[in-house]
């Protein structure tokens, strides 16, 4: 009988009830098709692997890592809270030791949820991972966490999420933002002023193949992992850097992608994109799990696959190893980085616009966050949407010293409530959250 050589957790959830529409990519199919898959190769009789069922979260779960406006109900559905749930079943299993890593092929996705969310963009309403690993924080007082996104779509609502935060290293491999959906994740966005480097992106030029993924994974991820020194891995699983990916520009394979896992030995995996239903994600979820379960993946091979025609050009490669070393001279340099951000006390203000492609809704933000050589430094946001609400959004992060603590609370307190539709305070230390 074949038996894993690492024990591996697998939560399912295809969600029947949700779809933005029944012929969108986004839809249940993305899965059922993997779940053929993974039943018809024998793996649940593997023994070593063990299927988890999803659990629900809950608002405290969602208010970790959330301002959801006007409230949790209204930006999410059922299905949004048992797909964050598979992910939190998962995590349960690895730290309480059931197995050695997990992955959770849920949805619907989340890397695109930001800090606050109004409601949907780029598919996503609450981030997964983020949900996860700020339960994990909490629960279990796990302090350094690495998040390697490696959907085909940079993953924007991660990078906001823990912005400000220098114990969450968050790295996203993902097509060139100048040529698709979000475009946003350049080498030199890098965190928050207490952050810096804390946020590594990566673009990669349209084209790219198991070449150029490997090599930005070997030259520039694992060398920046060892350095941190994490102590749990997480990888955004997305798929739709695929080559049959009807959404992107890649030239990605299974087998690239069970190298890559390999390579990267994430604690938790969790399913972000990928769109080629049945063309990729049946191939490259069963590379996956094996990969992760230490088994031999050499057999899953694409119908159609043809390593001469996704040989990726000379000038692709270039293009790779400049970005790498770009990136990895920004993170030799982010103790300097975070030294010259500001005067500790100071605060500093970011503005932004964002967009929900999904909802059709435009916000605006106005940031403040707090120097502090100390911890990430609280902040507070100013958002407001339209259509929807305007509301202040307090922020005091785990790790906060105790000038930030008794910064965040008069954030809070001194708000004027005439001014805004809602005021909101998370006050991470405690596990709490306000609203007036």
């Amino acid at each position: 009988m074949l038996k894993a050589h690492h024990k591996t957790g697998l939560v399912f959830f295809p969600a029947f009830d949700w779809a933005i529409d029944p012929t969108h990519p986004e839809r249940e199919e993305r899965l059922l098709y993997t779940q053929d898959q993974v039943i018809e190769e024998g793996i649940f009789d593997i023994s070593g692997i063990i299927e988890y069922k999803p659990e629900i979260v809950t608002n405290q779960d969602i208010r970790r890592a959330h301002f959801c406006v006007p409230s949790e109900k209204a930006v999410t559905t059922e299905s949004h809270l048992i797909s964050a749930g598979g992910a939190k079943a998962i995590a349960d299993a690895v730290l309480n030791k059931e197995v050695k890593n997990g992955f959770a092929l849920v949805r619907p996705p989340g890397h695109h949820a930001m800090r606050v969310s109004h409601g949907g963009r780029g598919f996503c309403h609450i981030n997964i991972e983020a949900i996860m690993v700020e339960y994990i924080r909490s629960q279990f007082g796990i302090k350094k966490i690495a998040i390697v996104d490696t959907d085909c779509h940079h993953g924007d609502g991660t990078n906001d999420i823990f912005w400000h935060d220098p114990d969450v290293l968050f790295i996203s491999l993902h097509q060139d933002g100048r040529t698709m959906y979000p475009g946003t994740g350049f080498p030199g966005e890098l965190g928050g002023p207490n952050a810096k480097g804390s946020n590594l992106n990566i673009p990669l030029p349209p084209g790219t193949s198991t070449e150029g993924y490997l090599y930005v994974i070997r030259n520039c991820v694992l060398p920046v992992l060892e350095e941190f020194k994490p102590d749990l891995i997480v990888n955004s699983a997305g798929q739709d850097n695929h080559y049959t990916d009807p959404l992107t520009n890649m030239n990605f394979s299974a087998q690239g992608y069970a190298k890559l896992t390999t390579l990267l030995k994430p604690d938790i995996a969790v399913l972000e994109g990928g769109y080629s239903i049945e063309g990729a994600l049946p191939y490259v979820n069963l590379g996956i799990i094996l990969a992760m379960a230490g088994l031999d993946y050499s057999g899953v091979v694409e119908p159609d696959f043809n390593p001469e025609r996704l040989k990726q050009s000379v000038s692709i490669t270039d293009k790779i190893k400049k970005t790498t070393d770009l990136v990895n001279s920004y993170w030799n340099q982010k103790d300097e980085l975070r030294q010259k951000a500001g005067k500790p006390g100071e605060l500093q203000i970011r503005h932004r616009e964002i967009f929900y492609d999904t909802d059709n809704i435009f916000e605006r933000q106005k940031e403040k966050v707090r120097i502090c050589p100390d911890c990430g430094g609280c902040f507070e946001i100013d958002s407001n949407a339209t259509p929807g609400r305007h509301i202040l959004a307090v922020h005091i992060p785990i790790n906060a010293c105790k000038a930030c603590i008794e910064a965040g609370y008069k954030f809070f307190d001194q708000a004027d409530k005439s001014k805004f539709d809602k005021i909101f305070l998370q006050d991470r230390p405690k596990d709490t959250y306000q609203t007036k």
